[in-house]
């Protein structure tokens, strides 16, 4: 027996089922499953129609699983990089720098935990909370708290 063809739209909605996703993504994975590329444009147009495929849910289910370890900076630049609209970006990362001095001193306190003793480590955590993406002022911010505690 051959094995069972899967419509495009079923493709769409079975990733749909398991995660958001952008429509550049969908029309990436999509794409190689036909010939004809407005075939899978009127799809994510469908899909989108329905509600189904929004790339504002996306960012934001992104941007929640990315504030626990990274900052807004970081946040940015995976969004950018998956394809999502200027102005959702913007949005997200407005919501994300509200947070970011909360996340960043709970990365802080589950790395280290410790006021750094000497200036090498200062600098050693300084990097490190900057590498995850927090702005330098949240930074500056919880390294001063922690030396107020």
């Amino acid at each position: 027996m051959a094995k069972r063809e899967i419509s495009l739209r079923g493709r769409a909605l079975a990733m749909l089922a398991r995660r958001e996703h952008t429509r550049a993504e969908m029309k990436r994975k999509l794409s190689p499953h036909c010939e004809d590329p407005g075939q899978v444009e009127q799809l994510l147009d469908a899909l989108v129609a329905r509600g189904w495929l929004s790339e504002t849910r996306f960012a934001e289910s992104r941007a929640n699983a990315l504030a626990r370890k990274f900052g807004s900076l970081k946040i940015e630049h995976d969004l950018r990089s998956r394809g999502v609209s200027a102005e959702v970006v913007e949005q997200t990362v407005e919501r994300a720098l509200a947070q970011e001095l909360e996340n960043c001193s709970a990365a802080w306190q589950r790395k280290f935990g410790a006021l750094p003793q000497s200036a090498a480590e200062h600098g050693r955590q300084m990097r490190f909370l900057a590498g995850r993406g927090f702005s330098a002022e949240a930074v500056r911010q919880v390294l001063k708290a922690g030396d107020a505690d």
